[in-house]
């Protein structure tokens, strides 16, 4: 994704963020109860994923005691016994590529009622698989930099770190990692200060589909924001480069 929709995507996902924090915090209520089950502990000192769950929390903002009830829950009660991680893969107009990650308890519901976005929004659900060569996942972890750090300095303490690339621009810093590396680099850069503003894995678009007819662009975008509204949906990633990407940017 070029570095100016790249930039716009995290000021309008973080736009959201502020907008929809209840939201926000139950689906990461759910990602806490599947790394409680997961990592077979509710200690966040023994869990790693547990533990990268808590600082993407954080980052978004969630108070301790939210943190805590969700990990007391998913520990006494076993919710996350009913909740399952699924990733479904289709196009958008224009021939975007999206793949949508859901956490539900009836997969039945979920994927009846993706289907029907895709089709109600001029989009297709597609097989398992159709788009994910397309993206690579990546850890992401983006890095406040509103006092001004030098961004040299601050790209020599993340790749000291262990990063793997580092952007900088409009106050703030975005760190790319090896998944298998995410936990480790993000432990240092919290050690050394660093205030996030998100930190989790992503799935990253190695080439991208320009859309520069407006309708089709408006289609898109009400096709992803649907999807972001639906209730089991955790994360939705795409392809596209969009027009309002460039408008919101100027």
């Amino acid at each position: 994704m070029s570095g100016h929709n790249k930039w716009s995507t995290i000021k309008r996902k973080k736009e959201k963020t502020d907008a929809q924090k209840g939201k926000i915090f139950t689906k990461i209520g759910r990602e806490i109860a599947i790394a409680v089950r997961e990592g077979g502990s509710a200690d966040p000192n023994t869990n790693g994923k547990l533990r990268d769950v808590i600082a993407k929390a954080k980052a978004n903002n969630m108070p301790n005691d939210n943190i805590i009830r969700s990990i007391k829950k998913a520990a006494g009660e076993g919710d996350a016994a009913a909740y399952k991680e699924v990733t479904y893969e289709g196009y958008a107009p224009g021939g975007v590529a999206i793949i949508v990650e859901v956490v539900t308890d009836n997969l039945n519901r979920t994927v009846s009622e993706i289907r029907h976005i895709f089709d109600k929004n001029g989009g297709s659900l597609g097989a398992s698989g159709c788009v994910a060569w397309m993206f690579e996942r990546k850890g992401v972890i983006e890095i406040d930099n509103s006092k001004g750090m030098d961004e040299d300095d601050l790209m020599m303490m993340a790749l000291d770190a262990g990063a793997d690339d580092v952007e900088t621009g409009e106050g703030m810093a975005v760190v790319y990692t090896d998944p298998t590396e995410f936990s480790n680099v993000r432990e240092n850069l919290e050690k050394q200060g660093c205030v996030f503003l998100n930190a989790e894995r992503r799935m990253i678009p190695t080439n991208t589909v320009e859309v520069t007819d407006p309708e089709t662009a408006e289609k898109v975008q009400k096709l992803l924001d649907w999807l972001d509204d639906y209730d089991d949906v955790q994360d939705v990633y795409h392809n596209g480069e969009l027009p309002e990407d460039e408008e919101e940017d100027d």
